[in-house]
């Protein structure tokens, strides 16, 4: 058995147990999301979702060198060189415990009056969000400071720890469910006080099962001059695309509470929490992905690297669009189900979320690519030069009037500018091919993407809503397209490996 194939089957059962972590986590996300609105109401909902947004703000700072956190400890495996992981992970430890002082600071000043001063809350709730603000504030660094950890563990693919511990995380949701509906203090504040005793608890569990598991994962104070310079430089450049998708998505959101309030905010939300469920199996996938393209990148094997790049970038797509169409063609019968009490905006929120979603998971393994080389100046400046228009633009369309929804219609026409802004400067990089990417993955998905969209959109128009119709809809839905990826999106050695598989699991049930 060949190098590729070993760890084609590792990325696959990688993906598979992420997948089992995501569909548990998925379901408890939803009916607890139904619960947490219904008990706190859409104003206090939509007040959390905000508020929160406003410390999310300072992640700019803490993404930059996540990534670079992540991607040195995988490439150093890659590499096979051992000796220097502790160093690197004991250097990342002290950065992020550095950077915690550092946005805690921020938040305490600049946040805190940002909130009081220019955000749009109702008074009588401004108490409640502000107690929101602090523990926030907290969840977030604690978070931060985990980041180490967790990047050691995707490094060496041992997805196992994440959809174990997701048990504990889903049990500690659930009983949040349970609390908030029975407290008999202010519902907003326990909500948020419950949210940070929980996601302490997570990172604790993360942070023991590393001190176990890796030997690297021992933290010692080290000042490493020329690593940390390494290290900064590469954060710095990558600072300015980790700012860009920040002020992007919570730019927007506080831009949107300035112009429509915190209703609005409610209905963008929920939104988004459709959207974190439904692309958790993207984010799934390009985590088991993503160690193998860098590996492949620092050992040399190119060829390899973007038989990964294309494939990643059309089984993300297929992957989203599968559980999205659905939800697409139906997103208000499944809202009205779901929530029973659906706020205004929320079903046409909800479909260009998912759109822009669609949009974005095809660059997820050019963005891995670029990371992998280290040398990504050039390209941040001009990339997330683009998506920071994203928040100007906004604001813009919303001060004369525009729908607030305008503003993911935005996000969506700017992501395209930002695919293609990859690829010319990726071309320079890695040499991909921009020709063979448009032909195989983005004329290939948008074929895809027509053909099974058609029949089952108009079959929606001549049916009423109800649940028998709904699921004979999303029957088609998916027919149409798991028939579409197999005969248009696969080529011929797709299909036959599938084919395969088929038959394979055909002979074992016969047998049995």
């Amino acid at each position: 058995m060949t190098k590729n194939s070993v760890t084609n089957k590792r990325i696959a059962k990688n993906t598979l147990l992420l997948y089992i972590r995501m569909l548990f986590l998925m379901i408890v996300s939803l009916y607890t999301s139904r619960v947490v609105l219904n008990a706190l109401g859409v104003e206090d909902f939509g007040i959390y979702n905000v508020v929160g947004g406003i410390v999310a703000m300072f992640n700019v700072l803490s993404g930059s060198l996540s990534a670079a956190i992540s991607r040195f400890i995988t490439y150093e495996l890659g590499k096979e060189n051992l000796k220097n992981l502790n160093k690197i992970f004991s250097s990342a430890v002290t950065i992020q415990l550095g950077l915690a002082i550092i946005i805690i600071l921020l938040a305490e000043t600049i946040g805190l009056w940002f909130l009081n001063i220019k955000m749009n809350i109702p008074e009588i709730r401004m108490e409640a969000a502000n107690w929101v603000f602090q523990f926030s504030i907290l969840t977030f660094a604690i978070n931060l400071i985990s980041v180490p950890y967790n990047a050691s563990i995707i490094a060496h693919e041992k997805m196992s720890a994440f959809a174990y511990i997701s048990i504990l995380e889903a049990i500690g949701k659930l009983t949040i469910a349970y609390l908030i509906v029975v407290s008999p203090i202010d519902k907003l504040i326990f909500y948020a006080i419950l949210m940070c005793v929980v996601a302490l608890i997570i990172r604790l569990t993360y942070g023991n099962y590393c001190k176990r598991n890796f030997s690297e994962c021992s933290y010692h104070f080290i000042w490493d001059k020329q690593l940390l310079k390494q290290m900064f430089g590469f954060a710095g450049w990558n600072f300015i695309g980790a700012s860009s998708a920040v002020l992007r998505d919570q730019g927007g959101n506080i831009v949107i509470n300035l112009f429509c309030g915190p209703s609005v905010n409610a209905a963008r939300g929920i939104a988004f929490q459709v959207n974190n469920a439904i692309n958790q199996f993207i984010v799934n996938f390009m985590t088991a992905l993503n160690p193998q393209i860098t590996k492949s990148y620092a050992a040399g094997d190119k060829e390899y690297m973007m038989t990964l790049i294309f494939q990643g970038a059309r089984l993300s797509f297929y992957m989203l669009f599968l559980l999205s169409l659905p939800i697409l063609i139906n997103t208000h019968y499944i809202l009205e189900l779901w929530l029973k009490t659906v706020p205004e905006h929320a079903v046409l929120f909800v479909q260009l979320i998912l759109t822009f979603a669609l949009s974005e998971s095809i660059s997820q393994p050019l963005i891995t690519a670029m990371l992998a080389t280290g040398k990504i100046r050039n390209y941040q400046i001009i990339v997330g030069g683009l998506q920071m228009l994203n928040l100007p633009i906004s604001y813009l369309l919303l001060r004369l009037g525009l729908f607030p929804e305008s503003v993911i219609i935005v996000a969506i026409c700017i992501s395209q500018c930002c695919l293609a802004a990859r690829l010319i400067m990726l071309r320079g990089m890695i040499g991909i091919s921009i020709r063979n990417y448009l032909k195989k993955v983005y004329f290939n998905i948008i074929t895809v993407s027509i053909v099974a969209f058609t029949l089952p959109f108009f079959s929606a128009q001549y049916m009423t809503e109800s649940f028998i119709n709904f699921i004979i809809i999303s029957s088609i839905a998916t027919i149409c397209t798991i028939s579409s990826i197999y005969f248009i999106g696969c080529n011929y050695q797709e299909r036959q490996f599938i084919q395969q598989k088929l038959n394979s699991i055909k002979s074992k049930i016969t047998r049995k």
